[in-house]
């Protein structure tokens, strides 16, 4: 599987990691940048990210997204047009994310997110598949709210 990534300046260090790990484990990374602790907007990398996960450019199917909280990167990546973006802080909604709500990028924060609850939440998203049913009709729901 092949996932994209992206962060600001204030999310490089855990989206290297988070990169790293992900290698380790056989995934192949479309990293989108930032490369530098300079400073940068989010909302740049979360469009690079997104749209590589809606057009599948590079054969991305999930994206992964991180700055100092996670909040600012995903209110960007939600006005992506085909997102389903979730801000993740803990497994539980890491697992809901994908089973429930088919999320298509996580949000993370580095300052809020230690590495190994990350690498958690990045490997339960990951694995975990869309329950479908009652949670498909939600999902394109959510979906017609972009019309």
């Amino acid at each position: 599987m092949k996932i994209a990534m992206g962060s600001d300046h204030g999310g490089i260090h855990l989206k290297n990691h988070i990169k790293q790990f992900l290698e380790e484990k056989g995934y192949e990374v479309i990293d989108h940048g930032t490369y530098t602790e300079d400073s940068c907007d989010y909302p740049d990398f979360a469009e690079k990210v997104c749209k590589d996960v809606v057009n599948g450019e590079s054969g991305a199917e999930k994206g992964i997204l991180v700055c100092g909280t996670g909040i600012g990167i995903s209110m960007a990546a939600n006005k992506c047009k085909g997102i389903r973006a979730a801000l993740v802080a803990d497994v539980f909604s890491a697992k809901m994310a994908a089973e429930h709500n088919n999320a298509n990028v996580i949000c993370m924060g580095e300052r809020t997110t230690g590495v190994g609850l990350a690498e958690m939440m990045v490997e339960t998203f990951l694995t975990t598949p869309f329950a479908g049913g009652r949670h498909q009709r939600r999902i394109d729901k959510i979906m017609a709210l972009e019309e």
